[in-house]
């Protein structure tokens, strides 16, 4: 009979594309992982993964078998979820992916009212980017998701709780004096640093300021806005930061100003992003409810 447990190792192979790898992440030795995948495969009479000493690879069969999987785990998961339903809020663990450019800015401003209303609430952050936690909360490897909309969610449901705009931020021997809005056209294009390509605050950034069909150039290129801040307090040029991250970015430095965009907005949508079928999606919106009070009173 196929195990759980079988299924569980061939998931975690899929993932790591390696037997070693998967064996450390299910806690188990190489050998008894790679016993179990050849029982699977045995009473399935199906190969699932060619493997040498160089590489793994998933087979057409094994592909559709994985997808399979990857549903009863999920079905399971619910399963044991039901069982907390009539148990008190946050009482079982829970599991949220957070995108780089909105976790260190957000979970301090909201994580410690969670912890005072719920001190035995069990949290677990995952820190990727949008498209990995997409993935992730389709396949339930996270509860839920804390995205920056818009962006693509096909099939899955979203519970915004904060929209805010973009600031122009400046070196204020670089900026014009006493001015306190700014629009796209008085960029300076050439001198304006955005994140690496990949990340959603980018794609964000440059449909506030209609800027998707124009080349937009630096010499830097930086996966951090901490990193974008210290080079606009060096002169190098000017960045967007979004609303939620000015105060801890800017805090202290005070050789830059502020300015915000004076384009349409909301310039992006925060919110919790979940499978349709979810069985806690109350406690999500109670979350959900926590952070957008938390942010109208320390964003505003």
């Amino acid at each position: 009979m196929i195990s759980l447990k079988q299924l569980h190792y061939a998931l975690a192979i899929e993932k790591t594309l390696h037997f070693k790898k998967a064996a450390e992440a299910c806690n188990v030795s190489q050998s008894a992982l790679s016993t179990a995948i050849n029982e699977l495969e045995k009473q399935l009479d199906v190969t699932i993964f060619e493997r040498n000493n160089k590489q793994v690879l998933i087979t057409n069969d094994g592909q559709l078998i994985l997808n399979k999987a990857k549903k009863v785990k999920l079905e399971l998961d619910e399963l044991l979820q039901i069982s907390q339903l009539n148990k008190a809020h946050f009482s079982a663990p829970m599991s949220i992916g957070v995108i780089p450019t909105i976790g260190p800015y957000l979970l301090p401003k909201v994580l410690p009212e969670v912890r005072a209303k719920y001190p035995d609430f069990k949290l677990k952050i995952v820190e990727e980017q949008s498209h990995t936690l997409v993935d992730m909360v389709r396949n339930g490897d996270v509860d839920a998701a804390i995205l920056a909309l818009p962006y693509p969610i096909d099939g899955l449901m979203s519970f915004d709780f904060w929209q805010e705009d973009f600031y122009w931020v400046c070196h204020k021997d670089e900026c014009p004096s006493k001015v306190k809005e700014i629009t796209s056209e008085e960029l300076e294009i050439e001198k304006l640093m955005l994140l690496k390509d990949g990340h959603c605050l980018k794609e964000h950034a440059l449909a506030a300021c209609s800027l998707h069909n124009k080349k937009q150039d630096s010499d830097f290129d930086s996966a951090s806005l901490h990193t974008l801040i210290q080079m606009v307090a060096g002169k190098l040029g000017t960045t967007l930061v979004p609303q939620m991250a000015l105060d801890q970015l800017t805090y202290n430095e005070s050789e830059l100003r502020a300015i915000h965009l004076n384009e349409p907005g909301p310039h992006r949508t925060i919110a919790l992003v979940i499978r349709p079928n979810y069985v806690r999606t109350r406690e999500l919106i109670l979350l959900k409810d926590i952070f957008s009070a938390q942010l109208s009173e320390k964003c505003n």
